[in-house]
């Protein structure tokens, strides 16, 4: 049994292809080449059937039409396989592709590390689909939870924060994850996450996306750490042309394809943060360790809870913590009126691995801070979140 089938006769991308799964993926490559593919289509399906591999690979010299008409035979005959087109990728075909069941499009001349990577992505969306029975979307009694970071002050680490908890839920459920940065004007999940994204928010709310979830998701860019990122616009000035409805809508769409939506929020209480905080299921409040931040978020929530805009579930981070500040965390949850349940303590190889756009818990960088994110990756994982006690134990500052 082969983990990864090659369908095609080009012998150079074949050799490509079996340097990067030799290169650290487990499984092997086996082979049917084109034209036996098309003449005998039966004995593939039964090929298929017969080996159940989890990856498939179209192969560049295919025709792109019997291509595509393949992949959709294929989705609907054994809907859990990942399936993946090797063609020159445009918007156009990528949308066509992923209409017919392709899982991704990857262009001939990827370089070897590219491809090991893909493969490997489409791999954990075999294995997610295979746990989970699911075929890509989730059936409304099961939507996704939209997870809120938010903090009426800029400057306090939001998108980190943010950006660290996509990253650690996206090893609890790999390509299942999505963050969207709402930080409209000034938004940095891209550079949080060194991505330079072809598409963006201004694509995500055009009349196509919005009236085809399959086109939106064509519009986000992957992450190596198995994530999907929603960037905020290039220019400053698009973000005037976005209303607040269409972000409800977005946010509506992507609840209903990945199991957590991570919501990075800009500073102040926007219309777009307000249409955010309605459709959360939870809410990271981040406040660091002074005396103005912590006012600016008792302010704010004092100001939410008026509107009855608290998401049910509550989760206060306070950031930079330091023994040292002249702030306790009693001062600072009686200021707040709710408890701290996660402090993450001021630290050298968090601002360290923002600079570099590689998150800590991406790089597993050993440090305190490392540790704090895990337990707030931890709140939102169904494997612990039933055992954490219900009562609050109060953060420890260092």
């Amino acid at each position: 049994m082969s983990r990864f089938l090659f369908i095609g006769s080009d012998d150079s991308f074949e050799e490509k292809l079996r340097l990067a799964v030799a290169g650290g993926l487990p499984g092997d490559v086996a082979r049917v080449s084109s034209s036996t593919a098309m003449r005998e289509a039966q004995q593939l399906l039964s090929l298929v059937a017969d080996n159940r591999p989890e990856v498939i690979i179209l192969g560049p010299d295919l025709v792109t039409e019997d291509a595509l008409r393949l992949a959709m035979v294929l989705d609907v005959q054994f809907p859990g396989l990942s399936v993946v087109l090797v063609a020159e990728t445009t918007p156009e075909l990528v949308l066509q592709a992923m209409r017919s069941g392709v899982r991704d499009v990857m262009s001939p001349l990827a370089d070897i590390p590219s491809i090991r990577i893909l493969l490997e992505r489409a791999g954990h969306v075999f294995a997610s689909r295979y746990r989970s029975g699911s075929q890509g979307t989730m059936p409304p009694s099961e939507l996704g939870l939209v997870i809120g970071v938010f903090s009426p002050k800029g400057g306090v680490g939001k998108t980190t924060i943010a950006t660290n908890l996509a990253v650690g839920l996206g090893k609890v459920a790999p390509m299942n994850v999505v963050i969207v940065d709402l930080d409209l004007q000034f938004g940095d999940v891209a550079s949080g996450l060194y991505l330079n994204p072809e598409h963006t928010m201004t694509d995500a709310v055009s009349n196509s996306a919005s009236q085809d979830s399959m086109v939106l998701k064509a519009f986000l860019t992957v992450h190596p750490a198995n994530i999907y990122a929603l960037c905020a616009p290039r220019d400053p000035v698009s973000a005037d042309l976005i209303t607040a409805d269409q972000i409800t809508h977005v946010l509506q769409q992507l609840t209903a394809q990945f199991k957590y939506v991570i919501v990075d929020t800009g500073p102040g209480l926007t219309e777009h943060t307000l249409a955010a905080l309605e459709q959360c299921t939870d809410a990271v409040w981040v406040a660091g360790m002074d005396v103005s931040s912590v006012r600016s978020l008792r302010t704010g929530l004092d100001v939410l809870r008026k509107l009855e805009l608290t998401p049910e579930n509550r989760h206060v981070v306070l950031n930079f913590a330091d023994a040292k500040s002249g702030l306790s965390v009693q001062d600072i949850e009686a200021s707040l009126a709710a408890p701290i349940d996660i402090a993450i303590p001021r630290s050298k190889a968090l601002s360290y691995s923002t600079n570099r756009g590689i998150p800590v818990l991406q790089d597993d960088a050993k440090d305190p801070a490392t540790k704090s994110l895990k337990a707030l990756v931890q709140r939102f994982d169904p494997k612990t979140k039933e055992k954490r006690r219900k009562q609050h134990r109060r953060a420890v500052v260092q």
